[in-house]
């Protein structure tokens, strides 16, 4: 994305892209679910594409759990993206492994 046009983010906002595989998922027992049935609350992961200045606990690239009925969706040169802000998150799943940590903050 930085490649086609700068986007500079605000204050807390980070601008992220939904998962490739969020859509259709399989149960253990190998059942194809489809990404339009009705299962509860769940929540959705997404790549974090931009961070804004006053962002602490996430950087471009890690990938972030959050509810995908408190977002805004954004379509930037016919790419779909997602406005965030860093308190709607629940999760962030890091790269950056310190010693003894699992890489997955809730």
């Amino acid at each position: 994305m930085s490649s086609k046009l700068p986007i500079r983010m605000l204050a807390d906002r980070l601008l992220v892209a939904l998962d490739k595989d969020a859509g259709d998922r399989r149960s253990t027992g190998g059942i194809v679910i489809p990404a339009t049935a009705a299962v509860g609350k769940r929540l959705s992961w997404a790549r974090v594409e931009a961070i804004g200045a006053h962002v602490r606990s996430v950087e471009v690239g890690d990938r972030v759990l959050f509810d995908p009925d408190d977002r805004s969706e954004v379509e930037v040169r016919g790419e779909d993206f997602i406005l965030l802000r860093e308190r709607d998150l629940h999760a962030v799943a890091s790269e950056r492994i310190e010693e003894g940590q699992t890489g997955l903050y809730l």
